[in-house]
């Protein structure tokens, strides 16, 4: 188990130290969606439906809607500042009887064990509960989310239910169609409290097995085993590398040379470079001297019947690095 929160046990001036591990996981079967045609996996990229267009992380904000369409935003230092106080803390407010909670409270389940010197203070609390048959009700803040909490026994363990706030439980008035007079008949309630009783056993959680994913599982294991052409493999992704950037700027110093290059080459090239340096690629072609790296100049538009005049000073602004690259490029072949 991989420990998902530290801080303390705290009831009175007694303060226990604890270490917390999820005690449920997620066991259903996660199907995605693929790309029939070629077997990808479809992702889901941010956009602004307003701007037509990807948004980047960095201009990205959380803000919440008062009313439709209108939010009031909010800035990760202000969020800061309003996050629950003693967030290390489980503050124990009452201690009270098991029965006294409706299980719709209950969220989440915990185990708790001891952390550093804390093995004496734990088995303390653990003991004082088991004998009196009493809970703790506490509060905690786990991800910067305020829950309320039950601090029971299990065995050895000191468990706790995140629980749901009075405030979020809907009332039952709102549940429509309930009935408001119940018109029972006396033999049809016998017969069913007889059925009742003859179906009574005690609770064994190992009887209960998940059908929907079990079915799921085996329908998965036949068709992998069949490689039939449900069985599909996504294919790699491109990796530009190296190799593929050279290519590219020797193929359009080569086209500069001779005047056919657009003014879109050289952004097509200033491109591939930025990419390559923040993909961190190294080569080569990055070891030549930053005075021999061409300037990133805009290129300015072409002058009908002005390429074969002025097309060899037109380019010299870019190719001064041109004869180092393409001999570095070329030694190694010799």
């Amino acid at each position: 188990m991989h420990t998902v929160w530290k801080g303390a046990i705290s009831f009175g001036l007694v303060h226990v130290p604890v270490k917390m591990f999820t005690a449920t996981e997620d066991k259903d079967v996660h199907l995605r969606q693929i790309h029939k045609a070629c077997g990808t996996p479809i992702s889901y990229a941010k956009s602004c439906p307003h701007c037509e267009r990807a948004v980047e992380w960095e201009e990205i904000t959380k803000g919440y809607e008062y009313e439709k369409g209108r939010f009031v935003l909010f800035d990760e230092e202000e969020l800061e500042a309003i996050k629950p106080e003693n967030t290390r803390t489980i503050q124990i407010l009452d201690f009270v009887a098991l029965e006294e909670i409706d299980p719709m409270f209950y969220q989440k389940t915990y185990y708790l064990s001891p952390d550093q010197a804390g093995a004496g203070a734990y088995g303390l609390l653990l003991e004082a509960m088991r004998q009196s048959g009493r809970i703790g009700i506490a509060k905690i803040a786990i991800r910067s989310k305020s829950s309320l909490a039950a601090i029971r026994c299990v065995d050895n363990c000191i468990c706790m239910e995140t629980m749901f706030y009075p405030d979020e439980i809907r009332a039952i008035s709102g549940v429509p169609g309930l009935p408001q007079i119940q018109n029972v008949n006396d033999r049809e309630l016998d017969m069913a409290k007889l059925l009742i009783e003859q179906l009574s056993a005690p609770f064994d959680a190992a009887k209960y097995t998940d059908d929907y994913r079990t079915a799921m599982l085996d329908a998965i294991n036949r068709k992998v085993a069949g490689q039939g052409v449900d069985v599909v493999t996504a294919p790699a992704a491109e990796r530009t590398n190296v190799i593929d950037l050279m290519s590219a700027l020797q193929a359009s110093l080569a086209a500069v040379k001779t005047g056919d290059a657009p003014a879109a080459g050289a952004a097509v090239s200033r491109s591939a470079s930025r990419k390559s340096a923040i993909r961190g690629d190294t080569g080569e072609a990055d070891a030549a001297p930053a005075a021999d790296k061409p300037k990133r100049t805009r290129a300015k538009p072409a002058v009908p019947g002005a390429a074969a005049a002025g097309g060899e000073e037109a380019g010299s602004a870019s190719p001064k690095a041109a004869p180092s690259r393409r001999r570095k490029a070329s030694e190694p072949q010799s």
